[in-house]
């Protein structure tokens, strides 16, 4: 582990040292109010939520709230075992500092030393980078679902590293910026596999959960195992009613960890008194990795470090087919709160941090923006679409019911002044400069620019029709005219409608296809990119070509 990292992680370890939350100061009434959050979900006839709080340690109070099996007409109980989703990205983050610590790995450490079949993409990428995302590396299951993968299908390891070994780049130069994603945390279970010669699963369950005591915790490695107590993920129906919804991935590291509420206030406590791993450890996660300029990410070990209503926080969600999970650890007042739900329509983040404000609401302040007017003319004339240079995305915004807001999200904007918006209570920032620029931070500190898109919705959508190669998935996409919009397909997935957006930008279900053309203005290939995934190239295949090939 870099001296500098062990140095700095140090400067976070007075945080568990903070006196514990006095009993007494606690609020009356506090379970009821817990329960009153969840309440809506305190069904027979739908999934719900498993939520457990402690307080330095001990257990406060915990419940489960709907139905864990709708089939079997089994209820959520505390001991119920979901599937934890990202929230599994600390523990693939600590074995890695473990190994450090025993100088059996170093953080600077270029991946290609023990993932030799990556290629080079000319800049090193590190394990730091890995760790911190700040990696560049596009996201894993949107190349396989551009390479013919299903939702359901199964995918392993192997599959993840076929096809990052097929890529020729990535996002963004490493270090340059911070982008979320799960191709890293695959690949840092690869390197506990490979240095450690146990898997992550054995190395996790000898090393973590066995000394804490988490009986109910393991990485699944096979989408057939069964858990007992399990909770079932699900999703609503169309028409109404549920199914089920679950990964069908036959690999681990960035998720596809299960366990239970007290499991995983086991571990919050650990990230306190540091039984196992030590302090030092345990402040090197809970540190934030830093971009090439300095800036921090706000992101550790699998930890995000963003403080909530001035408060120190250090928390993780996780979004996994129809699970919705969230932890949340105030260190100096000692409180840990999980959250853990199996229906894709419930927003764990937002329950726990519910919970927070209910037991911890004393001690804390609003940081939302305050509101201000703004002339519903001034707010409808910002409407429209917006294309970012740096990411190649497109964001579309309408003025409905009074607000603006995106195309297909429910949260309006609000007016915050000098031409910024938030988008509901969040903290993120829109800000718009003039007529044409726009601005997005969220919960990152790379913020994106867009343009607003200007020019003209192309009429000959003929031009764009053919056949598009792309070797980096080994998969040759179709572009065809129907109904009068653009559609694109590949075998084995359903066609998806590209919707205009002026000049050779055009939209769907996967994200932005930009169209792009050779000097004498013909059209030579496209590019897909998502908030993952940016610039995936794929060539137009000329028509003599294609009868070659015939």
């Amino acid at each position: 582990m870099p001296r500098k990292l062990l140095v700095s992680s140090f400067l976070l370890i007075g945080l568990t040292c903070a006196p514990a939350l006095a009993a007494d100061t606690l609020p009356r009434g506090r379970h009821k109010q817990v329960d009153a959050l969840f309440s809506q979900w305190n069904s027979k006839t739908q999934p719900g939520c498993a939520v457990g709080i402690s307080r330095d340690g001990v257990l406060d109070y915990a419940r489960g709230y709907g139905m864990a099996d709708l089939e079997h007409d089994a209820p959520v109980t505390p001991r119920s075992v979901f599937s934890i989703a990202s929230i599994s990205k600390q523990f693939t983050a600590f074995s890695i500092g473990m190994l450090a610590q025993e100088g059996k790995l170093s953080l600077d450490d270029d991946i290609r030393k023990y993932v030799p079949e990556l290629p080079a993409y000319g800049k090193t990428i590190t394990l730091a980078h890995l760790m911190h995302h700040t990696n560049g590396l596009r996201e894993q299951g949107q190349l396989l679902n551009l390479a013919g993968w299903r939702g359901d299908d199964v995918s392993t390891e192997a599959d993840v590293l076929w096809a990052l070994s097929r890529q020729r780049g990535v996002n963004f130069e490493p270090g340059a910026e911070v982008l979320y994603g799960n191709a890293a945390y695959t690949l840092l279970a690869a390197v506990v596999k490979r240095v450690s010669g146990q898997s992550l699963r054995a190395f996790t369950d000898e090393r973590i959960f066995k000394p804490l005591g988490m009986t109910d915790t393991r990485f699944r490695e096979d989408h057939t195992e069964l858990f007992s107590r399990r909770a079932w993920g699900y999703t609503s129906r169309d028409g109404g009613g549920w199914r089920l919804s679950d990964s069908h991935a036959d690999h681990y590291g960035a998720g596809n960890l299960y366990s239970t509420i007290g499991d995983l206030l086991k571990w919050q406590q650990n990230l306190l008194d540091a039984r196992v791993g030590g302090q030092a450890l345990v402040a090197w996660v809970r540190t934030s990795g830093r971009l090439n300029d300095g800036t921090e990410t706000g992101y550790g070990g699998g930890l995000r470090l963003a403080g909530y209503r001035g408060l120190d926080m250090v928390s993780h969600d996780g979004m996994d087919g129809g699970y919705r999970t969230e932890g949340l650890l105030f260190p100096a007042q000692r409180v840990a709160i999980v959250t853990l739900c199996n229906s894709g329509t419930i927003d764990a983040g937002e329950l726990a941090r519910k919970v927070a404000d209910v037991y911890l609401g004393a001690h804390m302040k609003d940081e939302v923006p305050p509101a201000v007017k703004m002339a519903e003319t001034e707010v409808s004339a910002l409407a429209g679409d917006y294309w970012s240079p740096l990411t190649d995305e497109v964001v579309r915004l309408e003025f409905k019911d009074g607000a603006l807001r995106q195309v297909g999200v429910p949260k309006a904007f609000v007016p915050m002044g000098d031409g910024a918006f938030r988008p509901g209570e969040s903290t993120h920032v829109w800000r718009f400069s003039g007529p044409r620029e726009l601005s997005v931070r969220d919960f990152w500190p790379t913020t994106r620019p867009f343009l607003r898109v200007t020019e003209p919705k192309p009429t000959a959508l003929a031009a764009f029709a053919g056949q598009y190669r792309s070797e980096e998935v080994d998969m040759t996409y179709t572009v065809r005219v129907v109904d009068g919009k653009l559609a694109i397909r590949w075998p084995r997935r359903d066609e998806v409608l590209l919707d205009a957006i002026g000049g050779d930008h055009f939209v769907g279900s996967l994200g932005t296809v930009t169209f792009t053309r050779a000097a004498s203005g013909g059209i030579d290939g496209l590019t897909i990119s998502s908030r993952r995934l940016r610039r995936f190239r794929a060539e137009r295949l000329e028509r003599a070509a294609l009868a070659a090939g015939n």
